[in-house]
């Protein structure tokens, strides 16, 4: 059940000051995405993390990065043992985004650590952390927004959109959310 407001107010987003470091960065992962990471076998999970680290991922054990995903900023990414990102799932990471033991996400998701402040002159980028913690669970087509912490063991349906944080235990389901369960 979501319990607090993630994307409702700007509170807990901070201002993301994109610098030229930031920039080269993205365009060197850019680079290695696109020549070493997306084109290698399906089962080269340990090549991917190795790839990841080398841009400043953490990245634990067992961890299963797919090909075919695609992830903004390494070095804002902290996946635990034993998580995983399917193929096809967008990591638009401006912000942090966190993966707890055995966290996984499905297909076609899109994971958005950012957003814009659009009552400031200039609509600035800003963001929030994005927390999937221990032994949760993102089906397939979700949107997880700024800000959102899906709790432990928490299971979020496909094709949901999710701007506001998720119980640990809960499953929910729908645009927005709504409770369908708790898990014992």
């Amino acid at each position: 059940m979501p319990d607090t407001p993630a994307a409702a107010s700007t509170a807990g987003f901070r201002d993301i000051d994109v610098t030229f470091r930031n920039r080269a960065g993205r365009f060197a992962w850019g680079l290695v995405h696109a020549l070493l990471y997306r084109p290698s076998p399906r089962v080269a999970h340990g090549w991917r993390c190795l790839l990841l680290r080398l841009f400043g991922a953490s990245i634990g054990r067992g961890v299963h990065p797919y090909p075919r995903s695609i992830v903004w900023a390494p070095w804002n990414l902290v996946m635990a043992d034993g998580s995983s990102i399917d193929d096809h799932v967008v990591v638009y990471n401006v912000a942090p985004i966190v993966f707890g033991r055995n966290a996984g996400v499905s297909q076609y998701t899109y994971l958005c650590s950012a957003s814009r402040d659009f009552d400031r002159p200039g609509r600035p980028v800003i963001g929030a952390p994005i927390h999937i913690d221990d032994d949760a669970w993102v089906a397939v087509r979700c949107y997880i927004g700024p800000g959102v912490r899906i709790g432990a063991r928490a299971v979020v349906g496909a094709a949901s959109v999710v701007t506001h944080n998720v119980a640990a235990n809960a499953v929910v389901a729908g645009s927005p959310p709504r409770l369908l369960r708790m898990r014992d």
